[in-house]
């Protein structure tokens, strides 16, 4: 009797079932958990079945859904019924999540720029950037490979205004050095286009990034060639004739192209370093490890806290600070103003040089003077090293009171630990380019200490990057990533 009532209610059911849920058209078995019902038990729907409904019998269809249910190993994202994941829609894929490989590339992309900005100061230092009268992408890789090759490139220097004013007396062996110290810039700058865009190429076809990286990264692969066409625009500003006709001029390049130059570069690190620490960041946390080192919180209530948000908004700022100050470097290297006050804290003996030397009306060149503020701001190399001065002192004065804000009790509860840890690499940082900048000051721009200031000025952007990196919320891909991990993790214990 019992089992002819179980045939009956298989007869009533199964056909409604075939009606409403299964489809006759797929051929293959899966099951899929569409997470806890408010009773606390677990509801499955057949998304597919083995064959044709029509030709199955009623009861032979409950034993092969049995069957399945009992045999098939669920996903772990679908345990948690409290998580985004288990929320998304059914057959909805997980995002992409970018992988340490991915970190990696992006971090030693950075690298290269790091050591390229190096290089190119190195360059300005030395002299050599006027050397190669030529910008070749493809055969410029080679440098001359004869005696013949050689003096070619040697007799299109002497054409050069920085020949026929300050090197008319150099060798071909003097003229070998700067220009190897150029080829070298503009080959590292080649290698940085290959080692970025192969990798991007390869990981987007693989389908390792995400769509919004996959633009992000294109952009910055665009602004690397743009950097090219940026450095041979420079170049050319310092081999124009007209700097021979122009009395007690000085061969060099224009220094608002050279700002640019080194801006763009600052932009590329910042976006490769910044994307390369935040790609590990999230693997990591997507992983099980604890975002920046928080316990016995969650992010929720650390993002809600006032104190919080407001030592990010004032991350931000002197981030941007740091940037400016590096910025304003470039001016006086262009500028050769650190040649000029060689002595710290004082400028001739006063805080600051008298007012008429700051805004010498000489820089002026309207005729109603209306020009003359920002064209001392940005030309005088007295005013162009009081500024930047400036600028490295409220840098310094900024990293420092970040820091001692780490220290009060309310603020050291409201950052997690690594945020701590994050502002006092920055603050010592600071020290460290401080005494750079000082001692290269003192010292008369002596290359090693000056190349070494410039390093140090990537270092403390680094720093001061690594800090927000630390403050920023994990990617929403690392936090459905996180829900399936810790799904996993409760499954197992």
């Amino acid at each position: 009797m019992f089992q002819r009532a179980l045939a009956s209610v298989a007869r009533r059911t199964v056909p409604l079932l075939t009606h409403n849920i299964l489809k006759p058209s797929i051929t293959s078995t899966s099951w899929r958990s569409s997470g806890l019902t408010a009773t606390g038990t677990r509801s499955f729907c057949l998304a597919r079945h083995t064959a044709p409904l029509a030709t199955m019998r009623p009861y032979s269809v409950l034993v092969k859904a049995q069957n399945a249910f009992s045999s098939r190993k669920l996903d772990s994202r679908f345990f948690s019924a409290n998580s985004a994941v288990a929320q998304q829609p059914l057959g909805t894929p997980m995002p992409i999540l970018a992988s340490p490989s991915v970190a990696g590339w992006l971090l030693l992309s950075s690298t290269l720029v790091f050591a390229v900005i190096v290089v190119g100061g190195v360059t300005r230092l030395t002299e050599s950037g006027l050397s190669i009268t030529e910008w070749r992408p493809i055969t410029g890789v080679l440098p001359p490979m004869s005696s013949e090759e050689w003096q070619v490139e040697f007799d299109k220097y002497k054409l050069t205004p920085e020949f026929k004013l300050l090197n008319h007396s150099i060798t071909m062996d003097d003229f070998k050095r700067i220009f190897y110290m150029e080829w070298g810039h503009r080959v590292l700058g080649r290698l940085i286009g290959l080692v970025f865009v192969g990798p991007l190429a390869y990981f987007a076809l693989r389908q390792r990034l995400s769509k919004q990286m996959i633009t992000k990264m294109t952009g910055l692969g665009l602004l690397i060639g743009a950097q090219g066409a940026l450095g041979w625009y420079m170049v050319k500003s310092g081999l124009d004739d007209a700097l021979l006709e122009s009395p007690g001029a000085v061969p060099r390049v224009s220094q608002y192209r050279l700002a640019a130059h080194l801006g763009l570069a600052f932009v590329l690190y910042a976006g490769m370093f910044g994307a390369g620490m935040a790609a590990i960041k999230d693997w990591k946390f997507a992983n099980g490890a604890l975002w920046s080192g928080l316990k016995g919180k969650s992010i929720q209530e650390v993002f809600a806290n006032p104190s919080f948000r407001s030592f990010r908004r004032q991350s931000w700022v002197l981030t941007g600070l740091v940037f400016l100050t590096a910025l304003s470097g470039a001016f006086v290297a262009g500028l050769d103003a650190g040649l000029l006050y060689n002595e710290f804290p004082l400028m001739g003996g006063r805080l600051a040089p008298p007012s008429d030397e700051l805004m010498s009306p000489a820089y002026a060149k309207r005729s109603d003077k209306s020009d003359i503020w920002w064209r001392n701001i940005f030309e005088n190399p007295t005013t162009v090293q009081f500024d930047h001065r400036v600028l490295a002192i409220t840098t310094y004065l900024g990293t420092g009171a970040l820091y001692l804000q780490t220290l009060k009790p309310a603020m050291r509860a409201a950052l997690p630990p690594m945020v701590r840890v994050a502002a006092i690499s920055a603050f010592g940082m600071a020290n460290l380019q401080v005494l750079l900048g000082i001692s290269t000051l003192l010292y008369l721009v002596p290359v090693p200490l000056a190349a070494a200031h410039q390093a140090g000025s990537v270092a403390l952007l680094s720093a001061m990057i690594h800090l927000l990196i630390t403050l920023r919320r994990p990617g929403m891909a690392a936090q459905l990533w996180r829900q399936k991990w810790s799904a996993a993790a409760r499954k197992s214990s």
